[in-house]
Parts: structure tokens; C-alpha cells; sequence
């Protein structure tokens, strides 16, 4: 059985506070995973079974059911709202977790030759839909559900806590908003999409230590800061992986400057990264937007396909019973 809610204990908060993640255990159960990856295969266009028709490294898929995180996994919806200050603070869709699956099944050039995690060529800070600032709302916390087990060198999400510090100062530096790219806006190539040198040359001060692999058993939950770098990573061992990376928004924007101080563990770890003192009147510089990026064009199409091939599924189960 998955485990029950909880308050987050004290170590698990200075832990967050240090690294900007925790991850959960015993979330949902292995059951509740095979029931949201039902059809991946059928979506997918491929064979469990056949790696020959593996014919994608990884794929992004849309979503066609949603559910109650919250009732799914009310473990990791307890510590979302308790990172985040509180669930008054959460906007209420965030309880809506899809089955938009990321399934990572590697490449057969690539099998056992896995990528030292500084080279893996996809770093960035998620939030493509909108311009950032320090206080960005959209992107209040990144979830990661595993609906599949993950190992060392089989496809597991790479973070890099050091680069907290990196984001955070940026962004405070540039109030007049970045693109998701991180480009300010005053830039000629504000507005150029899916380029990932600007995280890549900011990981060469990095540590070979500083590097994490999410990896972990079904059911368990990794929650990030927002400001989080990561990378999807080569799939080496060629293991089926599957996780969601469903975004927790808030209904205002965080606040550094609060007369309570009653900040949440988000705000704090983000404080930390830049100091409290030249957080005081800090706001922004231009207007809050919203961006549509590329991948909502691409995932339309590719609901359609999947709809069709689920379609054609159902009428040649129906046919052969």
C-alpha cells in the first residue's frame, strides 16, 4: 500500500533547504502506475517486446486523462502544498495530474555507452510557456512521478542543485524577464526557441559530484525547486522509462519580501540563493506573458495518431472476441 500523507519532518525541510529537492517514497502503488501507462504501447506505435520498432530516443506524449493527485498520491500532494506554504497558496488545477507520459527507451547506438552528465546536451529550467522572473507563479515546483522503476544509467532525469544559485541570481539581475531560454528580454534572440548553450556553458563550473540521478522505484516522487536545472539523460541500459512532470502553479507569485515572514520552503531556498536583505523591494521590471511553445503544435498532432491507433486497437479487439 502507498503511505499515508504527512507533515514534512525536520530533516526532510533542511534538506530541501540545502539541496532545492526531496524525494518520496511509497507514493502510489504499482498498481496505480499500470493503470495510467494502460495502452503506452498502443499510443506509442511500438512493441514491449521488439526494440526494432523502438524507433524514438524519447517521447513527450499529450495527455488524455487526467486525475486527483491528491486522492492518486495524496503523499506527494501533502508535501507539494506544504513546500509551497500552504494548499491556500496552490492553484486548484495543480491537483490534476495527467497521463502526458515521458517515456525514455534510449537508442541502439547509444546502448551501453551513457553520456557523462555535464555533456547531456538538453540541460534548462522547465517553464516553456512563459517569460520568467524570480517570482514566476507559473512554475512554483516541478513534480516527477516514476510510473516505471529506474535504475542507475536507465534514463533517469539528471539535477543539478548547484545551479539553484545560478538560475536565482540571474533572474534577480534581469527583473525585466528572461525568455525559457534564459535570454533577457533586451536580446536579439529573446525570442529563439529550444537552444540549450546558455545552461550548457553554465555547467562548466560544476563538480563531476554535482550531478544527481533521479532514480528509484515505482511510486516513488521527486520534487524540485523551480529553478532546478535538469536533463532528460541517455537511457544506456535501454530499460523501459516512464515518468509525468506535472507543474505546480500558485495563485500569486512568490513574495521574498513578506511583513510575516511567513515564507514558504519554495521562497526560503530562493532567499537563500540570493540573501535577504537585496530581496527588499526587488519586483519586477515589465509585464508577466505567457509564451506557446512549440511542443503544444507538435503534441496536438500527435494526440490525433495515438487517438487513431487507439481506435484501431479497440476495433480489432472487438473484431477477434
Amino acid at each position: 500500500m502507498a503511505s499515508p500523507p504527512a507533515p514534512l519532518t525536520d530533516v526532510e525541510k533542511e534538506f530541501f533547504l540545502k539541496h532545492g529537492y526531496l524525494k518520496l517514497t511509497n507514493c502510489f502503488t504499482r498498481e496505480q502506475a499500470a493503470e495510467v501507462c494502460e495502452g503506452v504501447w498502443t499510443r506509442l506505435g511500438m512493441s514491449p517486446t521488439d526494440k526494432s520498432t523502438w524507433t524514438r530516443e524519447r517521447t513527450n506524449m499529450p495527455s488524455h486523462r487526467t486525475f486527483d493527485v491528491s486522492i492518486f498520491a495524496p503523499k506527494a500532494w501533502s508535501a507539494i502544498c506544504e513546500l509551497c506554504g500552504g494548499e491556500e497558496r496552490v492553484a486548484p488545477e495543480c491537483k490534476d495530474w495527467r497521463d502526458s507520459l515521458i517515456v525514455n527507451l534510449g537508442t541502439a547506438e547509444g546502448e551501453g555507452k551513457p553520456k557523462a552528465p555535464r555533456d547531456l546536451p538538453g540541460w534548462h529550467v522547465d517553464g516553456d510557456f512563459f517569460i520568467h522572473y524570480l517570482d514566476s507563479s507559473e512554475q512554483a515546483l516541478l513534480s516527477i512521478p516514476l510510473f516505471t522503476d529506474i535504475v542507475p544509467q536507465g534514463g533517469g532525469t539528471v539535477i543539478c542543485p548547484a545551479g539553484i544559485d545560478m538560475i536565482a541570481n540571474w533572474l534577480y539581475q534581469n527583473p525585466q524577464g528572461v525568455s525559457p531560454w534564459m535570454r533577457p528580454r533586451a536580446s536579439e534572440d529573446f525570442k529563439v526557441e529550444k537552444s540549450f548553450d546558455w545552461y550548457r556553458d553554465l555547467l562548466r563550473g560544476v563538480s563531476d559530484d554535482g550531478f544527481i540521478e533521479a532514480t528509484g522505484k515505482v511510486g516513488d516522487v521527486y520534487l524540485l525547486h523551480p529553478l532546478m536545472m535538469h536533463s532528460a539523460s541517455d537511457n544506456a541500459l535501454r530499460r523501459v522509462r516512464i515518468i509525468t512532470n506535472p507543474p505546480v502553479s500558485l495563485k500569486e507569485p512568490h513574495c521574498f519580501d513578506r511583513e510575516d515572514r511567513n515564507y514558504s520552503l519554495v521562497e526560503r531556498k530562493t532567499i537563500n540563493s540570493i540573501g535577504e536583505e537585496k530581496l527588499k523591494g526587488w519586483k519586477i521590471m515589465a509585464p508577466r506573458e505567457s509564451v506557446v511553445p512549440q511542443r503544444v503544435r507538435i503534441q496536438e498532432a500527435m494526440k490525433l495518431e495515438e487517438m487513431k491507433r487507439m481506435e484501431d486497437q479497440r476495433k480489432f479487439t472487438v473484431t477477434a472476441a
